[in-house]
């Protein structure tokens, strides 16, 4: 059977073919060749959500042993490991964040978001990416660790700075991520070294420092590599949804209508937040390796071979999501795969929806008007890994700050 069109000549590994999310193509592979080899990056690229579920429910058949990345090398830290080493981490590193410690969070979430709106809200204007969407993640993490405020700035650069270094290959991306890991390093070590020091605290470094399972602590090195797992995993995704979400309210009207008059029912919110969350999935792909020969869909995907879930097509399957091409803020059920699912469901994923909850709700009780600045399209990043915006600039009608 010939290819898509829009598959001639595709690399799974490029992010300009991830740039805009190419639907049109996962939704000719889920309907006539679901497991797809592509010989360009030397990767079996699975579309459909039964299938993805399987392979998520299947650790022991598709490896997470090397780097998240198809042909990447192995990484010290939970989200490379298979069980029985990976669940004996995740439950040291479990220890902040479970529900109770979540929860607690609420009033610092609330607080938090009405700082940031109120450094904007005066001014009618703002980069919704820069002023609003990436302060949260990054505040409410640096938060929870126990990082001092005056880090933040530095800490956003950082993990922006790595993360442009997993996808792109121009030589000053990459020396600036190689820099940004260094100054993380010693930035955390340093703050390992101080909880190491003190009594026990109730910020994240010094939980995870004084954890134990069964007779097991994190060395410096483990929590090295878990903080820098939480930092990135936390900023990025969560700033991406922030501002795919709003994107996707701005460009449904009657979404954005509903959403302002619905937003600050928190059951309702709850729901509507899985339709961002659907809808964004700000996780473009993760990679297993095949640990046996498995026969999927008449196409045979052999030991060692590298295998990418992509789960915004997962989050499009028809044979799922009634009507998967409209955004729906009460779409129910809603079984999306934006957290993944199985041994390595998103540690972080009740935090996530939290922050996104209470920022969604201020925004519509704040800046309920709020909309694109011009008809300018907007400048998206080229990723194989997380695709978004890189700038959003928005109007809205100026207000008082609460905290005033």
């Amino acid at each position: 059977m010939p290819n898509h069109p829009t598959l001639d000549g595709v690399n799974f590994m490029d992010g300009f073919w991830f740039q805009h999310e190419p639907h049109e193509a996962w939704t000719w592979m889920r309907e006539h060749a679901p497991v797809y080899y592509d010989a360009n990056s030397d990767v079996w690229g699975i579309s459909r959500y039964h299938d993805i579920l399987a392979i998520e429910k299947d650790p022991k058949t598709f490896s997470s042993y090397r780097s998240p990345r198809p042909h990447g090398n192995s990484l010290p830290m939970m989200i490379s490991m298979d069980d029985p080493e990976h669940k004996q981490r995740r439950k040291l590193v479990n220890r902040g964040f479970t529900p109770k410690r979540v929860r607690d969070h609420t009033p610092d979430v609330i607080a938090i978001c009405d700082e940031i709106l109120d450094r904007v809200c005066e001014k009618g204007e703002c980069d919704f990416i820069w002023d609003i969407a990436a302060p949260l993640p990054l505040i409410l993490i640096g938060d929870m660790l126990g990082f001092p405020r005056e880090s933040y700035d530095d800490l956003l650069e950082w993990s922006d700075d790595m993360m442009r270094a997993t996808t792109e290959t121009d030589q000053e991306a990459l020396e600036k991520g190689i820099m940004a890991g260094v100054a993380f390093r010693e930035f955390l070590m340093g703050v390992i070294a101080d909880r190491r020091a003190r009594p026990p605290q109730s910020d994240l470094v010094s939980v995870l420092c004084h954890a134990e399972v069964d007779g097991d602590k994190l060395d410096d090195e483990s929590l090295y590599q878990e903080g820098l797992l939480i930092l990135i995993g936390g900023d990025e995704t969560s700033r991406h949804v922030i501002s795919g979400g709003m994107l996707a309210l701005m460009e449904h009207p009657d979404q954005k209508a509903l959403f302002n008059q619905r937003a600050a029912d928190d059951a309702w919110m709850e729901r509507a937040v899985e339709e961002l969350l659907r809808w964004v999935t700000p996780i473009k792909n993760m990679s297993r390796s095949a640990t046996r020969d498995v026969e999927m869909h008449g196409e045979t995907i052999g030991e060692g071979d590298q295998i990418i879930l992509f789960y915004p097509s997962a989050n499009r399957d028809d044979r799922v999501f009634d009507d998967p091409f409209k955004f729906d803020l009460e779409r129910e059920p809603n079984q999306h795969l934006a957290f993944g699912w199985g041994t390595h469901f998103c540690l972080g994923a009740s935090l996530a929806r939290l922050e996104l909850k209470i920022m969604f709700q201020r925004l519509a009780e704040r800046m309920p008007d709020i909309q694109l600045a011009n008809d300018e399209p907007l400048p998206w990043r080229a990723s194989n890994f997380i695709v978004g915006p890189e700038e959003m600039p928005v109007t809205f009608t100026p207000s008082a700050p609460v905290g005033a």
